[in-house]
């Protein structure tokens, strides 16, 4: 009796065995072939579909490696030197205030406000992008610079020879910023991103005065502009405003450490600027006419931070922005801003008589 052969399948009448061998080997190998065809286009789809919060084409990735990567851009905050690094999750940067002075205090200080800096890698997650700056946080090192050889006596020898210290990686001192992203983005403009790292980058400064100034208050600015100090000023804002001492004392009254910045020098007005704790405490100018100008109440709130400034109005503008109000950023990430306030710009899409923040015109979705 002959078999009865369907596809996909085999049904059997008294066949002899001989003549199953040849159809059971074709639809084996058939089988195994589907299952690899299978295999492989579901590897492909996974691969070309993004998993996670950022759905980004490979096409927008490109895009924003390249408008980065070996970027030159000035500071708008300190950076602790290592793995700490910072962060800007829903707005609002951390560590920032006395948390990120401890950082620095800690791992040590690879960027302060105003530095020219080069983003020199990007890294992006799932849920966040990472930006590096001046070689990033971790020194790198080849794979036989971690194994070590004693010689006779116990004498360690260099496993490939040459001059000491060539091969050695160079000591990185460089920081992060994580962007992170709390709702799905299925799009990321270069722009977009330009206002998302704007607590911790101006991309917009030509120098790094410039790009300081935008994170102090404004009477701090017209004070830096003029050359004049303040009571109340930190160690920045005296450099931006005086530049280095020409004499610089450090004497001890009563237990209290202090340094006197002494600026001019005869027949010209002597400035003498004390400073304790990072904070200038008193100014004593003596003019040509031999008049004596003392200054010693606080001009300016002390340790003033532009990072706390920025993140209390980055809380305002977020109850602002669920209460239905413009301001908003978008991605449903809440709203971002500056140390400064915001100058408004003309609505697009609310109306030319409407104001926004300048924030809400980054088109990420």
């Amino acid at each position: 009796m002959r078999c009865s052969q369907r596809l996909l399948g085999i049904v059997v009448q008294n066949c002899p065995r001989s003549e199953l061998v040849t159809p059971l080997k074709r639809i084996s190998w058939l089988g195994l072939l589907i299952t690899l065809l299978a295999a492989v286009a579901g590897a492909s789809s996974k691969q070309d579909a993004p998993s996670g919060l950022l759905q980004l084409s490979k096409q927008n990735r490109v895009d924003i490696e390249r408008a980065f990567t070996s970027d030159l851009v000035y500071t708008r905050t300190a950076f602790p030197m290592g793995k700490a690094g910072l962060s800007i999750d829903n707005g609002q940067l951390t560590p920032f205030g006395p948390a990120l002075q401890q950082a620095i205090d800690t791992f040590g200080l690879a960027a302060q406000r105003g530095d020219l800096v080069q983003i020199t890698g990007i890294t992006l997650k799932d849920d966040h992008i990472r930006f590096e700056i001046n070689g990033g946080p971790e020194k790198v090192s080849k794979w036989y610079q971690k194994i070590t050889v004693y010689g006779p006596g116990g004498t360690p020898v260099p496993v490939k020879p040459g001059k000491p210290g060539a091969d050695a990686a160079p000591a990185r001192h460089g920081s992060f910023v994580d962007l992170h992203f709390e709702t799905s983005v299925r799009e990321l403009t270069v722009d977009c991103l330009k206002e998302l790292l704007h607590p911790v980058f101006d991309f917009a400064a030509k120098s790094s005065l410039e790009a300081y100034l935008d994170t102090v208050p404004p009477m701090v600015q017209q004070a830096i502009r003029d050359h004049r100090v303040l009571v109340g000023m930190n160690r920045e804002m005296l450099i931006f405003a005086k530049g280095l001492p020409t004499q610089k004392t450090r004497e001890n009254n009563s237990g209290t450490e202090y340094e006197d910045w002494i600026y001019g020098a005869p027949p010209q007005d002597v400035e003498f600027v004390r400073m304790i704790n990072n904070e200038v405490v008193r100014v004593e100018t003596m003019k040509i006419n031999g008049q004596r100008v003392i200054r010693e109440e606080r001009e300016i709130q002390a340790q003033m931070d532009p990072d706390a400034t920025s993140n209390k109005q980055g809380d305002d503008s977020a109850s602002r922005s669920s209460a239905g109000e413009p301001g908003g950023l978008p991605c449903s990430r809440g709203s971002l801003t500056s140390p400064t306030s915001a100058v408004p710009v003309p609505s697009l899409d609310r109306g030319p008589t409407e104001t926004v923040n300048p924030s809400s015109r980054c088109a990420c979705r």
